[in-house]
């Protein structure tokens, strides 16, 4: 029997309702309607709150514990759904960051399997590295860093049959004919870790990239003479930017920047988070260096940031009590802007009839109460 969600307000991705249900039939959304046209369903009353489709979270390195660099297998993709469910995030990219070449390709394989599966949230996967700038690198091993070549385009090209890939390069280390290969293959190019200028970033653009990756992080900044990456994201009204919104790698200041100068569609919440994310422990081991989690920031002993302690809730939170966004605008970025993205906006980042019954319901101080991902 279908089931009604009853007793929250409602967010659809698009305007908020009041007494209205939700009727999940299966995995999938029935109809959004007046709470006395119900019909044949089994109500069940959330008692208050909002209800809002999902978090969809592009770039998760690990949570609860787990690193997809440190173990690339199944089991490890599923611990880090699992915990980052808990807040919220309804679809995922498990991100394996620069590594050995067989890091990787387990990497791919493990999510694929995943995917086979049915564990819960896993959209697919997305690389970030090992074609990057050095001088941008980060908390990223110089060792493992390298430049594309045809092969490597190939193989990136071939794991993306299996399934979505994003790929997050340095668009003055790949050249914008590899970067076309690519994008031509279905595969997400996103660009980050880089010192390039703005004509190299504007080059690989124009190729076919989609987006850049944790915009102002790692990479070159915007002058009066040279716009940098940082001047290409802002300018292209195209191109999706995902942004860390945390205290700690963003200036409040800088994300208001971004806020009026992108289109409002065009911006992502995203996590970056590691291990110590979603219930995770104070510090873990990154390819043998130790980081740190000391109040919500994580760090490298030399101080490099080394990704996040962020959960999505986590991320729409500061968006509205620091940033001052509506509570409509922090949602979408948290959720129908990312499934746009993804390509995958037709089912999921909306609560609309035919779209999968993706949601989570929300207390009143916008911390999770539940998630469901397709219907359960």
């Amino acid at each position: 029997m279908a089931i009604a969600l009853t007793g929250a307000r409602i967010f659809t991705g698009e305007t908020f309702l009041d007494r209205h249900a939700v009727v999940i039939d299966g995995q999938r959304i029935r109809g959004v309607v007046p709470e006395a046209e119900i019909g044949l369903a089994e109500r069940r009353d959330l008692g208050g709150g909002l209800l809002a489709p999902g978090f969809i979270d592009v770039q998760v390195n690990g949570g609860g514990g787990a690193l997809m660099n440190d173990n690339p297998s199944v089991e490890t993709v599923r611990t880090i759904a699992t915990a980052h469910r808990r807040f919220g995030t309804v679809g995922m990219l498990p991100t394996v960051i620069t590594d050995a070449p067989q890091v990787i390709a387990q990497a791919v394989k493990s999510v694929t399997r995943a995917m086979a599966e049915g564990v819960p949230g896993v959209l697919g996967i997305h690389i970030e590295g090992p074609f990057l700038d050095v001088a941008r690198k980060g908390a990223h091993a110089a060792r493992f860093i390298r430049e594309m070549e045809d092969a490597d385009a190939d193989a990136i090209a071939g794991f993306s049959m299996y399934c979505p890939v994003m790929l997050t390069l340095a668009p003055n280390r790949v050249t914008p004919e590899l970067v076309r290969r690519l994008t031509q293959a279905g595969v997400l190019v996103s660009l980050g870790h880089s010192d390039a200028s703005y004509d190299e970033a504007r080059q690989a653009l124009d190729a076919g990239a989609r987006s850049i990756t944790h915009l102002y992080n790692a990479m070159s900044q915007m002058t009066g003479r040279e716009p940098g990456m940082v001047g290409a994201a802002l300018a292209d009204q195209e191109s999706y930017v995902g942004i860390i919104a945390d205290g700690h790698h963003v200036h409040d200041t800088a994300m208001r920047v971004a806020l009026a100068a992108k289109p409002p569609s065009r911006l992502m919440l995203i996590t970056d988070a590691m291990p110590t994310a979603a219930g995770g422990p104070n510090h873990f081991e990154l390819q043998g260096r130790t980081v740190t989690r000391s109040g919500g920031r994580l760090s490298l002993a030399d101080g490099t940031l080394a990704g996040s302690d962020l959960t999505m809730d986590a991320a729409v939170r500061h968006c509205i009590e620091r940033l001052g966004l509506e509570l409509s605008a922090a949602l979408r970025m948290a959720s129908l802007n990312p499934a746009s993205f993804l390509c995958c906006a037709h089912e999921l980042g909306r609560i609309a009839p035919g779209y999968l019954a993706s949601m989570v319901h929300l207390g009143d101080d916008l911390h999770v109460k539940s998630t469901w991902i397709d219907g359960q």
